[in-house]
């Protein structure tokens, strides 16, 4: 990339099962990583109704190649930070867990809880550096997402809690039925450790989740299929990147939150890019 500001991405967009591009006409950037490659190269271009550089990464690579327990967390953050993003939306598509988020339906969470098991979750793995992550999405991110879905006609569930489940299997009806009793919103495979490495990178980070379908405990004669969830969200991909682009071009590109201000402190054993 040349040094011109106006070529430098401040925000990025990952692109969840089905959401495999988003810009027209895209540069393609390799990048190497002290993590490895990320899921794809990362595409780099303009959007049409304002002109502002966005970055777009698919988190599943270009073609689906890597499940949500295989995807490389660390390098795909990485790479969008050394490319020179700073804020990261996140649409991913969910289960439901309340009777009200049916298929279609979009929640802006506000919580996460992590059951995902041996996931790389950290950039420190050295000294004492132990990041808050009471709120794992960035509010001021978070509320200009709400808004600006709002001003797009699009009505969002704004907070909620996303349970992350290691995959690549669904839930049991049991599992199902227990989150949905804890009060919990949607369930998915990708939100975590993806969250907390934004974090670790001073990154604004907030997602938006489209439901595809009713978690299997909500409903006993539900149950969730892969082809079922592909097809909904691929129903839905028009409507969540036009979405999306709207919000990106209304986006502040101030950030007035704790989120470039993570790490103060703290003595940090690698050196962000």
């Amino acid at each position: 990339m040349n040094n011109d500001s106006s070529d430098v991405p401040d925000v990025a967009i990952i692109g969840g099962s089905g959401f495999y591009t988003f810009l027209d006409e895209p540069r393609h950037i390799k990048v190497d990583t002290p993590y490895g490659p990320p899921s794809a190269p990362v595409a780099v271009g303009k959007l049409q109704n304002d002109g502002r550089t966005v970055a777009f990464l698919p988190r599943h690579g270009s073609g689906h190649e890597y499940p949500a327990h295989r995807v490389n967390y660390q390098a795909n953050m990485w790479a969008l930070r050394s490319l020179g993003v700073r804020q990261v939306l996140a649409p991913t598509a969910v289960g439901g867990l309340q009777q009200s988020l049916g298929p279609g339906s979009l929640v802006v969470p506000d919580q996460l809880v992590d059951r995902t098991a041996g996931r790389v979750q950290t950039y420190f793995d050295q000294g004492a550096c132990h990041v808050s992550f009471a709120d794992p999405y960035c509010p001021r991110l978070r509320s200009e997402l709400v808004a600006g879905l709002a001003d797009g006609g699009e009505a969002a569930d704004d907070g909620g809690t996303m349970v992350v489940i290691e995959g690549p299997r669904f839930s049991t009806r049991a599992e199902s039925l227990w989150y949905a009793q804890q009060g919990w919103s949607v369930v998915n495979m990708t939100g975590h450790p993806e969250a907390v490495l934004a974090r670790e990178l001073e990154l604004c980070y907030a997602t938006v989740a489209l439901v595809t379908d009713l978690d299997a405990g909500v409903g006993p004669e539900q149950a969730v299929s892969q082809a079922e969830v592909f097809r909904v969200f691929e129903e839905h991909t028009d409507r969540l990147k036009a979405a999306l682009r709207r919000v990106v071009a209304a986006l502040s590109t101030s950030r007035s939150c704790g989120c470039p201000a993570a790490l103060d402190g703290m003595d940090l054993p690698v050196q962000l890019p």
